[in-house]
């Protein structure tokens, strides 16, 4: 008991020390805000018209009052995104659930939201991180009207939860929450997708198989039902107090996501200015927050996307983390979920077995989170750990289970999957990176080979076809980073370095790029920092060099003669496709963007300091 709790109060005292001059500046920003509102009645009524010219009759009047709660909704609305298409009719929901209250809620704005899914695996990929900031840039716009007292965010997934939360937290001295719309029922076993992803990247089968196989997955309104980063989203989202308990994963367009969203508006009412119960972003997202959200993750083996995009939320709120942090918690706080691809179930089924607030439940009771962190739910985080439930339509909350439904996807606390969480730092003398190694088996934690360099992710085929690679090898993708191409995903990468593993080699990839909330079964090392692009280790690796990526002991090194090493010219990418899809328009996010340990972000120009 001592060393977990002596480990998160070390871990959150050392981001409390490291943070202090940017998290009071931050805090006087919000406190100055809150006391110098730019309040309706000092709007001009040319100013106040255009805010309510579109809106009807009732609300003009209950606006016009201005004793009223008027909530601004930031949507990330489309209906080619599975997970974002149920949020069409959300708009009007919201509406009337918050006039019941005599409130109004108007559209603030739209933030784009593109899929990673899509476009895994082409240029667009390229656009995908750097439409985090993006959004958090939108986000900022659609709330710099000023007309509203609290904040309604609609969106779920990869960077568009991540993105709504920065720039909301630019406006701290309001409250926020976010409304979720659930994971799509199950499909095909993952198991079984897995297998013919497998076999169409060995040639065995063919696209009108494929095709059919990952339809039968991805098949319905909501997230997908793996655990990536949207679903992991989620989970830190209500780890952070920001979304209503026991919530995040209940399916679209059942009674109970419906009663969870008409409470979530009326909750946001009450917690305004006006509802007399003020509860600002700002002061809810503190260090113990953002611990509670890192160790979220780790316990239910998370995307490793969050150990770039947890670090960019927390420097919205002036709160500084790194990889040293993660690490530190990992090694105490224990694994309890499996939910594919760290397992065979799926969300649903974690859910079912006891959820969020089970797994919440346990981390706290035995002083792994920090139960007095505050949420917008109401008291200390500990003590909103509810379950919803609807009685005769009514929703209602109670305790939640004490023991989980099915152990093999939920563990209990004294028996878990493994004693210490999903991420670690690796570092040596090819920089620091991260590695997810809850779905990694432990005769795979250790690697040493040479090295296959390629530049190009599409290059790994053509050796694979040509058979190059039927041996040992650490696969080095290098020029993949956030100045060099925006940090595209490299998911396209597993089949094939999964079809090696199954023959028998030992293989691993080393990556300054991303790897994605799917990080399965191949050890890999990546977001390498610095990368190759800023003159980065990476850039001196050879061909034939031996690599040795040891998960265990953290260590990620090249086996090459100091002299030797230090004489070595840094091997700089020929050409970069900077054009096509838009890529021309992000030519100055790639010259300033931050390392991925910084968050990889070009909207602070601070963070190192």
């Amino acid at each position: 008991m001592k060393s977990k709790v002596a480990t998160l109060v070390q871990v959150t005292q050392r981001i409390v020390a490291r943070s202090q001059k940017h998290r009071n500046e931050y805090l006087e920003q919000i406190d100055h805000a809150q006391k110098n509102p730019p309040e309706k009645n000092k709007l001009s009524c040319g100013n106040l018209a255009h805010g309510i010219a579109a809106c009807d009759a009732q609300d003009k009047n209950t606006i016009r009052m201005l004793n009223a709660s008027n909530i601004g909704i930031v949507t990330s609305y489309n209906d080619m995104l599975s997970a974002h298409q149920p949020y069409a009719t959300y708009p009007e929901k919201i509406k009337a659930h918050v006039r019941e209250l005599g409130s109004t809620a108007q559209v603030a704005g739209a933030v784009p939201a593109m899929c990673d899914g899509v476009t895994q695996g082409l240029e667009g990929m390229e656009l995908s991180l750097f439409s985090r900031d993006n959004i958090a840039q939108a986000t900022v716009i659609a709330l710099s009207h000023q007309m509203f007292d609290g904040v309604i965010c609609l969106g779920i997934c990869d960077k568009i939860v991540p993105g709504l939360l920065m720039g909301a937290l630019r406006f701290g001295h309001l409250p926020m929450l976010f409304i979720p719309a659930g994971p799509m029922s199950s499909g095909i076993a993952n198991s079984e997708k897995a297998a013919v992803r497998q076999r169409f990247a060995e040639g065995k089968i063919g696209r009108e198989e494929l095709l059919d196989a990952e339809t039968a997955s991805y098949h319905s309104p909501g997230t997908c039902t793996f655990y990536g980063t949207a679903n992991s989203n989620q989970m830190i989202m209500e780890a952070m107090g920001l979304q209503l308990p026991g919530g995040s994963f209940v399916n679209p367009e059942s009674p109970l996501r419906d009663a969870l969203t008409a409470e979530s508006c009326k909750q946001l009412t009450r917690i305004t200015a006006q509802g007399g119960d003020l509860r600002p972003l700002g002061k809810i997202v503190d260090e113990r927050a953002i611990v509670n959200a890192m160790v979220a993750l780790l316990a239910s083996g998370g995307s490793t996307n969050h150990s770039i995009h947890l670090i960019a939320i927390a420097r919205s709120a002036g709160i500084i983390i790194d990889w040293d942090d993660f690490n530190d918690l990992s090694q105490v706080v224990p694994l309890l979920a499996r939910v594919y691809p760290n397992g065979q179930a799926d969300i649903n089924h974690f859910h079912a077995a006891g959820g969020t607030v089970l797994l919440f439940t346990q981390l706290v009771e035995n002083g792994y989170m920090h139960g007095d962190a505050k949420s917008i739910w109401g008291d200390d985080f500990a003590l909103s750990l509810r379950e919803p439930v609807l009685r005769d339509n009514k929703l209602q909350w109670r305790p939640t289970i004490e023991r989980s439904l099915d152990t093999q996807v939920l563990a209990q606390i004294d028996e878990p999957f493994d004693k210490e969480g999903g991420l670690r730092l690796l570092q040596g003398n090819l920089g620091r990176g991260v590695i997810k190694i809850s779905a990694v088996a432990p005769e795979h934690r250790v690697v040493t080979a040479p090295a296959v360099v390629i530049s190009d992710q599409d290059a790994l085929q053509v050796k694979f076809d040509a058979g190059e690679l039927d041996r040992d090898c650490i696969i080095v993708v290098r020029f993949q980073g956030p100045k060099a191409n925006g940090m595209p995903e490299l998911h396209k990468l597993t089949p094939l370095l999964g079809s090696l593993q199954s023959r028998g080699f030992q293989v691993a990839l080393v990556t300054d790029g991303r790897m994605s909330g799917a990080s399965g079964k191949i050890p890999a090392a990546i977001h390498l920092s610095p990368e190759a692009a800023a003159g980065g280790p990476l850039a001196k690796v050879r061909d034939g060099d031996m690599i040795t990526l040891n998960a265990d002991t953290g260590e990620l090194s090249c086996a090459c003669a100091e002299q030797v090493w230090s004489e070595r010219e840094v091997d700089c990418l020929g050409s970069q496709r900077t054009f096509g899809v838009g890529r021309e328009f992000f030519a100055n996010f790639r010259n300033v963007v931050s390392s991925a340990e910084q968050g990889a972000s070009v909207l602070f120009d601070d963070i190192a300091s």
